[in-house]
């Protein structure tokens, strides 16, 4: 998921539909996809961060959580476990008079602490087995949602999310942008 900083949020709106259920954490209008996904409380605090990634063109950063559990229980050259929870925070940046994202003297783009939305990714077994989706855009036991900055749900089509991790689901990456940054971080 989002090593390259591509994908997830972009992928965050195009059409496709996810079987229905009471137990679905989002209950969005028929047009959006179904998810099973909820952000995840306190998760600033109680996950860890293991990357952030500019976006120049969209004047955000992105903070990159996972849960501690599923840090934890990654194997070299194994899928990522089951409960596997990967949060993407946008942040605003600074902007100069004129509109010019700030960089610090690192060359990267300077966060503020506004959050323009949250992205999230979880893996359960079974989660596959239930999904609508054709293999061309079938990710397995991955589902995707999307929240608000005010961490409400944000009720849209995540197929084209679907289709874009899918080609991802190479090398270790188990449909994730950023698996390599992630096992990186296990390795800690």
């Amino acid at each position: 998921m989002f090593q390259n900083g591509s994908g997830f949020m972009g992928c965050v709106a195009v059409a496709g539909f996810l079987a229905a259920s009471s137990a679905f954490a989002q209950s969005p209008p028929s047009e959006a996809t179904l998810t099973r996904v909820a952000l995840p409380k306190d998760f600033a605090a109680t996950f860890q961060r293991y990357d952030m990634v500019d976006k120049v063109d969209r004047k955000i950063v992105r903070y990159l959580y996972i849960n501690k559990e599923a840090l934890a229980g990654i194997k070299p050259g194994e899928p990522f476990p089951d409960g596997t929870i990967l949060v993407m925070e946008d942040h605003d940046v600074a902007l100069e008079a004129g509109g010019v994202p700030i960089k610090g003297t690192n060359g990267r783009l300077q966060p503020t602490s506004r959050i323009k939305a949250f992205a999230v990714m979880e893996k359960r077994k079974g989660w596959g087995e239930t999904n609508l989706f054709p293999p061309e855009k079938d990710n397995g036991d991955w589902e995707y949602a999307s929240f608000k900055a005010d961490g409400s749900a944000n009720p849209v089509k995540l197929d084209n999310c679907y289709a874009c991790h899918l080609p991802q689901n190479k090398d270790g990456l188990d449909f994730t942008f950023s698996g390599a940054k992630i096992r990186e971080a296990a390795k800690r």
